[in-house]
């Protein structure tokens, strides 16, 4: 990678950067190799650290670099396809289905999911206020790509016992289960850029903050919401596609998109 000079061009200096720093990938790095540290790349090219980060957190953001902890800054490899589409999947848990139960326990949900499920947020510690909190991952090709928070309300799976398997995967898999004597009337997706939390960055290997992508999903029975997926996938690893024929995808070195 050489020097350029940043002063000329109108764009932002941050802006221009990333566009030589993308080249060089292409050119002068492989997939895996770790990039030198923000004192060098900096001196090699005339710019404020500040400038640098501004181009190696874009490069991030559209999944041409990982930050690894321990190892630096890397370059990632082409993103895997993930289908999300809608008429590809019933219920969580259901045949088919490719995420993996981790836990389950019951919590009192977020403000935004309890509005979506028609139930009381209320204040922590109030059992009447809570709902079975299932934690699932997705893993492809051995990568853990997505952490899910599946929140369903008791009404929607009456018949769990108590006393049948109180907590962990087994839990887990006894809501799954019980969510499946409902008859599903439809189901909605919403989309959206987000940065990993704590616990989901622990479970992606990702930096806390770290870019990642937001799938919430509805799951509609007996005309209301009766559970609410949040599901938050790695944005410098996957490319999500949507539909029966995967329609729509997102590609980080084209950054073409296709829709029908």
């Amino acid at each position: 990678m050489g020097t350029t000079q940043l002063d000329t061009v109108p764009e932002p200096k941050y802006w221009h950067l990333k566009t030589v720093l993308s080249e060089a990938l292409d050119s002068d790095f492989a997939v895996g190799e770790i990039l030198p540290n923000e004192r060098e790349l900096a001196a090699r090219f005339g710019v404020a650290r500040a400038t640098l980060r501004q181009a190696l957190e874009q490069l991030e953001l559209e999944g041409r670099l990982q930050r690894r902890r321990g190892v630096g800054t890397t370059v990632a490899p082409p993103r895997v396809g993930v289908d999300v589409g809608t008429s590809q999947h019933g219920w969580p848990g259901a045949a088919g289905d490719t995420w993996q139960p981790v836990d389950c326990m019951s919590a009192v949900p977020p403000a935004a999911v309890a509005r979506m499920l028609g139930v009381d947020s209320g204040a922590p510690g109030n059992s009447g206020n809570e709902v079975h909190t299932v934690r699932r991952i997705r893993v492809t090709h051995g990568q853990p790509v997505a952490a899910e928070l599946l929140y369903v309300p008791a009404a929607s799976v009456p018949d769990l016992a108590a006393i049948e398997s109180p907590s962990g995967s087994a839990r887990a898999r006894s809501v799954l289960r019980e969510l499946q004597r409902l008859a599903m009337e439809g189901q909605d997706r919403a989309v959206e850029l987000g940065s990993a939390r704590a616990d989901d960055a622990k479970e992606l290997d990702r930096l806390p903050g770290a870019p990642v992508l937001v799938v919430t999903t509805r799951y509609f029975a007996e005309g209301r919401t009766a559970a609410v997926s949040v599901a938050t996938y790695r944005a410098d690893t996957c490319r999500l596609t949507f539909g029966d024929s995967g329609d729509l995808e997102i590609s980080h070195h084209t950054q073409e998109r296709r829709a029908s």
